[in-house]
């Protein structure tokens, strides 16, 4: 844990320090685990079944009157009454600690105590203090007095003044020397005094930092289960529990919530070092987790009654909800101002929502005061202001999806993580801070960058020297002298503040508002278009049909012509009517290929699991003559996958391929095509999929005309070159790999060949289908 938590800089100045103290104790040590309470007062661990004391402290004989109370019942120094109350308050299921008013010793000589009792580890913990009845005589006062104070905590407006109200007042009700709040920068970071109230002549702490390393994250977590902590005096000698270890778990009873648990020798050196000989520390917590501490410190020893510390509690827990509503009040006051700012930009957009925000780049930084603003959407990056380096910009795309529910991700230390991440930043003017918004699903979104700003801080310890060799050997130093350290923090970013994330969120409102509205018109288009296209398939379809009968009677009349009366015809009329016989035929020829092209927009696809093999041997039984006829090889690996498509569909496909081929052949001794499966990238996409290619070594086709052999009807030769035909094949092809789903596209040189790639897409989720290619 200590290894995980340790930052690299800590460490590193842990060992410059020259010394051979090891920092990470600190951070390693079992606090709940010390084995001894606060020698004030004493404790029992007992059996709630059968009453009998598995732990005790070794001053029970001292305090209570009765020593090595282990194995007995605990009614050896307690009523029964007292026991029987204190098993019906924890039958409550309250988790936390309750006290109550009890006679506890050896029977005839009891005295007067506060016993607070609560559960762990299955067993009841009872702890023992002694009862200062002249405090309880001021504790309905001293009640009356925190009651005031809350209401004086009210009337803060910001947090700060808060945090210098509550201060005051709880060094005028506990008298304290000195009473700060302490707040911590981030869960597991350093912290910074906010606010203070002290004794004259103890030096100001406001505005000084302290290294995350005086709290580790064990006490952080204690803080966070028990809200408050009272330490009477460093110098207590400790009643040590018996036995060290308990046998039924062979470690130390756990004492995370006993009020009078011992104290590190760390944190007692560390309040030496200080000068303070007792102290006191209020958990502040916001939703759940350890936000600050109010923290008090004593010159000389001081106790506390537990009615008085309840009291404090009680101020602890009201003063964090004071927190936490004064940052909902600045929250929506946030959310009301970016609104508006929002609003304006929502004037500036366009239905081109890409174009408009670059175009209005300077508007959107500004909305969250940001250096930059880059969008990604499909794979295209645009930006504006600070740039982002390339290798950056690649490390933000995994951030872009651990956005929180509230639908962001935010860092002011992003060359920390970046380092952190294995990844060092380009250059020296990288972004320092970003401020991610998805936008939808896919990985796109819109980012906002700011630039680093060096921010002077004061330590109130080296952070170069945590540790230092002192007059009582190695020593904690968090304020060794008079001095504060002064460093400058580098490599971070302005924090964003709630307005700013206020602001962003409203932004994404409005993305999503656009996106949504763009995408219905796009669906309303894409429902036009498509009956528009099933009103010209079903118009072609008719028109070749209706278009065949005439054209068979002039084709039949013209045959007629020249058969019954050719011999008496001059040769002019005879070359008309056989002109007029041959284009009619051709005519035929364009009905039929006009026919079929529609029946493919109307035909359903009839998918299923297909042996690549067994198609392409199919193809070979019709196109095989041919092939032979032109001298082209068939070339394909050992075995082809099986694939998701429509088998007839997929037939026409290669059929129309292999012998497109085998026309444009060229005039060379090794004339093959190739089939196969192969990895390919699509134009415009960024990532290879499994694909089909058909691949010759033919003629090839210029660059510019590439994209007119798709064309219905468009041949790049005369009707009688390379074997005629019609121009509809490819326009057949492309059409029935769409009506899949896929894509395709063609790669070709003048004089080396030409290969064409298509995929078949994904089956409809409702057809159980597969990917393009798998393995058999």
């Amino acid at each position: 844990m200590a290894d995980e938590w340790m930052s690299d800089r800590v460490r590193s100045a842990e060992a410059s320090a020259g010394t051979t103290f090891d920092l990470s104790e600190c951070v390693r040590e079992r606090i709940h685990h010390l084995g001894g309470v606060q020698s004030h007062g004493t404790l029992l661990a007992a059996d709630p079944e059968s009453g009998i004391v598995d732990t005790a402290a070794d001053n029970t004989g001292t305090l209570l009157g009765v020593g090595d109370l282990v194995g007995s019942h605990v009614t050896t120094v307690l009523a029964d009454a007292d026991w029987a109350e204190v098993l019906a308050v924890l039958e409550e299921g309250d988790p936390n600690a309750v006290t109550l008013p009890v006679l506890a010793g050896i029977a005839g000589h009891r005295a007067a105590f506060d016993l607070s009792v609560h559960l762990r580890e299955g067993l009841v913990i009872l702890e023992f203090e002694p009862r200062d009845e002249s405090a309880v005589h001021q504790f309905a006062a001293f009640y009356q007095e925190i009651r005031r104070a809350l209401r004086r905590l009210r009337s803060a407006e910001s947090v700060i003044d808060c945090c210098r109200a509550a201060v005051g007042e709880v060094r005028r009700l506990t008298g304290y020397d000195r009473v700060v709040v302490y707040r911590f920068e981030d869960i597991d970071g350093p912290g910074e005094v906010v606010a203070e109230d002290v004794r004259e002549g103890w030096e100001p702490w406001v505005g000084l930092w302290f290294p995350a390393t005086d709290i580790p994250p064990q006490a952080r977590r204690l803080y966070e289960e028990n809200w408050i902590r009272v330490i009477r005096d460093v110098d207590d000698p400790t009643a040590r529990l018996r036995p060290g270890h308990r046998t039924a778990t062979g470690a130390p009873l756990d004492l995370s919530g006993a009020a009078l648990r011992t104290v590190s020798r760390f944190h007692l050196e560390y309040l030496r070092n200080i000068g303070v000989r007792s102290s006191m520390s209020v958990s502040l917590l916001r939703e759940g987790r350890l936000w600050g501490l109010i923290a008090c410190h004593g010159a000389e020893p001081r106790g506390l009654a537990p009615e008085v510390r309840s009291a404090c509690e009680l101020f602890g827990t009201a003063f964090s909800m004071q927190l936490v509503a004064i940052a909902e009040r600045e929250r929506a006051d946030a959310m009301e101002r970016s609104s508006q700012d929002v609003a304006v930009i929502a004037g500036m957009l366009e239905e081109d929502v890409d174009a408009s925000l670059l175009r209005h780049e300077a508007a959107i930084r500004k909305l969250v005061d940001a250096d930059g603003v880059l969008l990604v959407r499909a794979g295209r990056v645009s930006s504006g202001g600070l740039r982002v380096p390339e290798d950056v910009l690649r490390a933000l795309a995994p951030y872009a999806v651990r956005a929180t529910p509230d639908g962001l991700w935010s860092t002011d230390r992003l060359p920390e993580l970046l380092t952190e991440a294995g990844i060092a930043p380009s250059c020296d003017g990288c972004p320092a801070g970003v401020l991610i918004l998805p936008i939808g699903h896919s990985g796109d979104y819109l980012a906002w960058v700011r630039r680093e700003r060096p921010m002077p801080r004061e330590w109130a310890a080296d952070p170069a020297h945590p540790v230092f060799v002192g007059p009582q050997g190695e020593r904690l130093t968090p304020r060794g002298s008079g001095a504060a350290y002064r460093s400058m923090i580098r490599g971070r970013s302005l924090p964003w503040s709630a307005r700013e994330q206020a602001a962003a969120r409203g932004m994404g409102r409005l993305l999503t508002e656009l996106v949504l509205r763009h995408a219905d018109e796009l669906g309303q288009l894409n429902d036009e278009l498509r009956m528009t296209n099933l009103d010209l398939d079903s118009f072609a379809h008719a028109a070749a049909h209706d278009l065949k009968e005439p054209l068979r009677g002039i084709a039949n009349a013209a045959t007629f012509t020249l058969e019954d009366a050719g011999e008496s015809l001059d040769g002019t009329s005879v070359r008309r009517l056989e002109t007029m016989s041959r284009l009619a035929a051709r005519m035929d020829d364009l009905l039929n290929s006009m026919l079929h092209y529609a029946r493919m927009g109307r035909a359903g696809l009839r998918r299923e699991d297909v042996c690549l093999d067994d198609v392409l041997d199919a193809v070979l039984e019709v196109a095989g003559a041919r092939l032979e006829e032109e001298g082209v090889g068939l070339v394909r690996p050992g075995r082809l996958p099986r694939i998701s498509a429509d088998p007839d569909r997929l037939f026409e496909v290669l059929l129309n391929l292999v012998v497109n081929a085998a026309k444009y052949a060229a005039d060379r001794p090794d004339r093959v095509v190739e089939v196969a499966v192969e990895d390919a990238t699509p134009p415009g996409e960024a990532r290879a999929t499994p694909t089909v290619v058909v691949r010759d070594n033919g003629i090839g086709i210029p660059y510019d005309r590439q994209a007119e052999v798709f064309d219905l009807f468009r041949r790049l030769h005369g009707p009688r070159e390379r074997g005629g035909g019609t121009g509809v094949g490819l326009a057949v092809v492309k059409r029935i790999v769409e009506r899949h789903g896929g894509r395709l596209w063609l790669t070709s040189t003048p004089g080396e060949g030409s290969a064409f790639y298509f995929t078949l897409g994904a089956e409809p989720p409702d057809a159980g289908g597969r990917p393009l290619a798998s393995s058999q």
